[in-house]
């Protein structure tokens, strides 16, 4: 009779019970993953007007906020977006732009694919249907806001929102030039490009001298390297490749070259370019990846040095950055340039200005840095951690009464057992 009793927790129950389990826990899995946001390529589309990402993306994780804030929050500075417009309707967007000094530049007829003429939107820039260039500015200096860990780098800058692309390729090499110039009479200490001219040609001279004519007043140029590197491709891309740009390539989460970020002798730098979550149009966020949102976070950077240091070049500016970033190996490569910038070591590692960069020996600093703690309550890891282990405990309750239910009714048998012998 007791072996009989015992078949409640034969090898079969355990089994039924370890699955059960197995299925809680990948649901707990499930969950962690599905909060994570989606991520799309440079030129992807998402829900404008959408919701926020609660937690601090992985990009601002990497670093120490608070210690780098102590430095700079890049006030007085101008950072001038090339782009697509900047939507100021977004909460953390309304007071970082400088809505007096935007301008559009797309042209009165300019026409989508289908050879409808488009409306051209505000005179100053503000408007963005493709999303890009809020995208772009929201990396840079984005306000901090409500239910959200996103923030800019340089959160007290000021954008100067300029017009000069759309969805249907109406900019040209020749507004391009002249959203530069048009960033330079508005006194921007930055210019963020997020974008390049097609086929990789060399474009026209007028454009390198818009960009000459930026570097000589002493603006910060930054220009995204281009997303053909998938396929190996060793070409130059423009602005990027013009001596004085600062190219900046994209990294992973590793300090890798993330795999389609472009190559070359011309890159300079390399920044987070892979599930970049930023501010969209209308309001919210939502993630995407390219050299394009590379690009604005050493922009950003950029920003927070030239607050802190008002009298530096541009030259010693880019130089600080290239210099305390992370690398693998001495000097520049093709791949990450001078590695994968450092915002708090070009903040704090600023004793004396340098003209260039130089290779020291040993430099083995590839490792990702140990990310900061969130302080702006519960973030989406946390939340996750904390329901995977609710529906695991859960899982282990469950456990528990089912076993504890078969110990019961093996107790109630033998009872029953007991009763009908002594009769």
């Amino acid at each position: 009779m007791r072996t009989h009793a015992s078949r409640s927790n034969s090898p079969s129950t355990y089994r039924k019970l370890a699955a059960a389990t197995t299925v809680l826990a990948t649901a707990a899995l499930s969950l962690v993953m599905l909060s994570a946001p989606t991520a799309t390529a440079d030129t992807g589309q998402c829900d404008f007007n959408g919701e926020k990402y609660a937690g601090r993306p992985w990009s601002l994780q990497r670093v120490l906020m608070d210690e780098l804030w102590k430095q700079s929050t890049g006030k007085n500075v101008r950072v001038a977006v090339i782009d697509t417009g900047v939507d100021i309707k977004n909460p953390q967007l309304t007071k970082a732009v400088d809505v007096g000094s935007g301008r559009n530049l797309i042209p009165p007829g300019a026409k989508d694919d289908n050879g409808n003429k488009l409306e051209r939107g505000k005179a100053n820039g503000t408007t963005d249907v493709v999303g890009h260039g809020t995208k772009v500015a929201g990396i840079i200096a984005a306000r901090p806001g409500d239910d959200t860990g996103f923030v800019g780098l340089a959160p007290d800058a000021m954008i100067i929102p300029i017009q000069q692309n759309d969805a249907y390729g109406n900019g040209t090499a020749e507004s391009l030039a002249t959203a530069i110039n048009h960033a330079v009479s508005e006194k921007a200490d930055v210019i963020n490009i997020s974008q390049d001219t097609a086929n990789a040609v060399k474009p026209t001279e007028l454009l390198e001298q818009a960009v000459n004519a930026a570097l000589a007043a002493d603006v910060v140029v930054v220009a995204s390297a281009g997303n053909d590197g998938v396929d190996g491709k060793d070409k130059k891309t423009y602005p990027a490749s013009y001596e004085g740009v600062l190219a900046v390539a994209a990294s992973d989460r590793n300090n890798e070259r993330a795999p389609f970020s472009q190559p070359g002798d011309f890159v300079g730098i390399a920044a987070p370019g892979v599930d970049m979550v930023t501010t969209v149009p209308g309001g919210g966020h939502c993630a995407d990846n390219g050299t394009s949102f590379s690009a604005p976070y050493v922009a950003g950077i950029a920003a927070l040095i030239k607050s802190k240091h008002e009298k530096w070049t541009q030259k010693q500016i880019v130089a600080q950055i290239q210099q305390t970033a992370e690398r693998s190996i001495p000097g520049r490569d093709r791949l990450v340039g001078w590695g994968v910038v450092d915002p708090v070591r070009a903040l704090t590692e600023d004793d004396k200005p340098v003209e260039e960069p130089v290779a020291h020996e040993g430099v083995t600093r590839a490792d990702a840095p140990t990310p900061a703690e969130v302080h702006l309550g519960e973030s989406a890891e946390e939340r996750n951690s904390r329901l995977a282990t609710y529906v695991l405990v859960g899982g282990a309750v469950l456990v528990a009464a089912i076993t504890g239910g078969s110990v019961a009714l093996r107790d109630s048998r033998r009872r029953a057992r007991r009763v009908e012998e002594s009769r």
